[in-house]
Formats: structure tokens, sequence, C-alpha cells
């Protein structure tokens, strides 16, 4: 049975010019891959499988933001005429993420066989989700691909965006929270002992401060490797039963949300998320009730997910969707009133487009914010905690030049 995974090709040759060109091509066969460079105006004179390093990755991941850069890509060149199969095969061989080159190759062969793109990318769940296959879908049926395209890289790229400012607001405070906890274990391992040792020689009682430090640093050596691995064990159980029990994930998604400040930003990203999704959908002619459906499946918590779910069963049953948003309590009062606005002028995609812009800025002013407060809090606990170690191993010293 033939292989079904392109293989990457190094290929040289000389191109229309006559110029040199040398670089790397997917194809199935050395054959085909010959025709595609012919295709490209290149005459190969020499084509062999690229070696597989002894060393180093075997491939690179295929991330999000390669799928979002691919849409635009896509929506670009689709725009300026470029036919569908043109489009794939270029963004293909200039590509160079090795990964989403085979991707693309497998993509290309399909839809050149004549199968329509939507069922091409639903076989790869992975990198394309239903909404993302839905609005192809729709395109290919409304003959409007590179209109729905431009919509699709839009939604991507703030999708992105998106996700990018909450990692940015997460990122940094775990990151000095571990950097303080690495240097205080290596303090309380290290450091504080060689203390020890010296104040044994003292004959005095130490002061209750000193004291208390010394009792964890002393737990610290007896017992340190066994409480990482149990907060290692501990995390791992915890990651794995998150990602099988969805009653879990729910209770710590609302429970998220109460977190001060943390929980207002994810509440505002939720918000611009089912917005910014619906009006996507909407405008590409998604129905209203399966556009919901996507904006649930988007809106990236559990509380906004059942608060929409009950907004498309409100709507089904031929409440308008203000009316049901507001039922729900979940939704500001100012995105109820704008969608109400959008119903009652015709124009809910458009209105649901200012919303999501509106929230977008919000939670990037908010992390922006965040991070501004938090530096100098993270510095303060910073400072009393090592702070505090250094006094504490001081205060014996103190007391005996206080006795002199």
């Amino acid at each position: 049975m033939a292989s079904t995974t392109p293989t990457t090709f190094t290929y040289q040759g000389n191109n229309k010019n006559g110029q040199a060109v040398k670089g790397e091509i997917s194809a199935m066969t050395v054959l085909e891959a010959k025709n595609q460079l012919r295709r490209q105006g290149i005459a190969a004179k020499r084509v062999k499988k690229l070696a597989k390093p002894l060393f180093g990755k075997g491939g690179e991941k295929i991330t999000p933001a390669d799928i979002a850069m691919l849409s635009r890509q896509i929506a670009t060149m689709l725009t300026a005429g470029v036919s569908l199969i043109q489009t794939l095969e270029m963004i293909a061989t200039g590509h160079a993420n090795v990964s989403m080159r085979k991707l693309l190759v497998e993509i290309t062969a399909e839809v050149s066989a004549g199968n329509p793109l939507s069922n091409t990318l639903r076989k790869h769940p992975k990198y394309f989700d239903d909404l993302y296959c839905d609005l192809v879908e729709t395109g290919e049926q409304s003959g409007a691909l590179e209109t729905i395209y431009d919509r699709i890289a839009l939604y991507k790229e703030k999708a992105e965006a998106l996700k990018s400012k909450i990692k940015k607001a997460m990122f940094y405070p775990i990151a000095v929270v571990v950097v303080a906890l690495i240097v205080t274990t290596i303090l309380l391992i290290f450091v504080v002992p060689q203390f020890e040792e010296i104040f044994s020689s003292f004959g005095a009682e130490l002061p209750a401060f000193t004291q208390f430090v010394l009792g964890i640093s002393r737990f610290m050596q007896d017992y340190g490797v066994f409480v990482g691995m149990g907060l290692f064990a501990f995390g791992f159980l915890f990651k794995k039963a998150h990602a099988k029990s969805r009653n879990l994930r729910d209770s710590v998604d609302k429970k998220v949300l109460k977190i001060p400040v943390i929980g207002e930003i994810l509440k505002k990203a939720s918000v611009a998320r089912f917005t910014r999704t619906l009006s996507t959908t909407f405008a590409a002619g998604v129905p209203l009730i399966g556009a919901l459906d996507s904006a649930a499946g988007a809106a990236g918590n559990a509380v906004f997910r059942d608060a929409i779910l009950f907004v498309k069963k409100e709507v089904a049953g031929g409440i308008q969707m203000n009316a049901a948003m507001r039922s729900t309590g979940t939704f500001p009062e100012m995105v109820v009133q704008m969608i109400a606005i959008g119903e009652e002028s015709g124009s809910v995609d458009e209105m649901l487009g200012k919303v999501a812009n509106i929230y977008e800025a919000e939670v990037d002013d908010m992390v922006d914010g965040l991070t501004s407060l938090l530096e100098p809090m993270i510095m303060a606990v910073l400072g009393v905690v090592i702070g505090g170690l250094i006094v504490a191993m001081y205060l014996p010293i103190f007391d005996m030049g206080n006795v002199v």
C-alpha cells in the first residue's frame, strides 16, 4: 500500500531567468516534486529526499497562529484572483514549517482530486475546528470563498491576539512567583543551614523569628524532595482529571471568574470571543441557531457557554436574542442593549463586531493595567520574603552586639 504522507525533497536547478535556485518542496514522489517545480518555472537538475537529522527535532508543531497566518494568506491570494489550488500550492512551497508544508500538500492533493475544501479540512480537526469548516462550506456554497476567508482570517487574528493578551496577563505573575519560590527554596536548603552551624556555637537562646525560619529550613531539608514530588504528582493528576472531567473543568471555570481583576479580564475576554464569533458566523450567512452553537463552543468558559446555550434554546422558541441574554444575568447590560439596537435596525452582525472591538480593547487596557499594578506588589512581596530570611539570620548577631 502506497504511503499517503507527503515527503520533503531538496532540489537544485534554474529558474526562468536561468539563475541557480535551490530549496525544499513537499510531494508524494520525486516525479510529483519535479512536476510541481516545472509548474513553478524551475528546471530541476537534482531532486532528492531530505535526510532526517540524527539529532534535533523531527518536525515543528502547527500552532493556531500558523492557521491564522494561513487563513490570511489564502484570503489575500483568493482576493487577488489566484485560483484555490494555485494558492495552496504556492503557500505550501514557500512555508518554512515542514509540518505545515506536509499538511498543505495533503489538502492540495484532495482539492485537486475534486473534493470540496471544507470536506478536506474536516479530515484535520486538530487544526480546523467545526466553526472554521462550516464557514468555508458556507463560502463554497455561496460562491464567495474569498470574502468568507477574509472574515475567517480576521476572526482568527483577533482570537489569537486576545489569547496572547490573556497569556500575558497570567504569565508575568506566575513566572515571578515561581522564581521567588525557587530562590527561597535554595536559601532555605543551602544558605540557612550554614548560619545554623554558626548559631550552634553561640550557646544562647535564638530569637523566635530565627527559630521559626530554622524550623522551616530543617523541614525543607528533610521533606523538601517529598513536598516537590507531591506537588508535581498533584499537578499531573489534576491536569489529567481536568482534561477528562467536564464537571471539574466547569467548576474551575466558575471559580476562576471570581478571582479579583483576573476574573474580570476573563469575563471581558469571553464576551469578546462570543461577540466576535457570532458576528463572523452571522455575517457569513450561518443561521442564528447554528451561529450561537459555534459561539458557545468558542466562549472559552463554562459559565458563558451555558448562558449562550440557554440563549440558543430561548431564540429557537421565538424569544428575541437580547431578551434571552438579559434573562441569563451573565452578559453586561451594554452588550444586551447594543444587540437589541442591532435587532431593531437589522444590523446584528455589525453591532456584534463593534461590541467585540470594544471588549478586546478593554481586555488590552486591563492587561496593561494589571501588569503595571502587579510589578510593585510582586517586588514588595519578594522584598518581604527574601528580606525576612536575611533579617532572621542576622537577628542573633545583632543580639550579640547588644550584649557586648
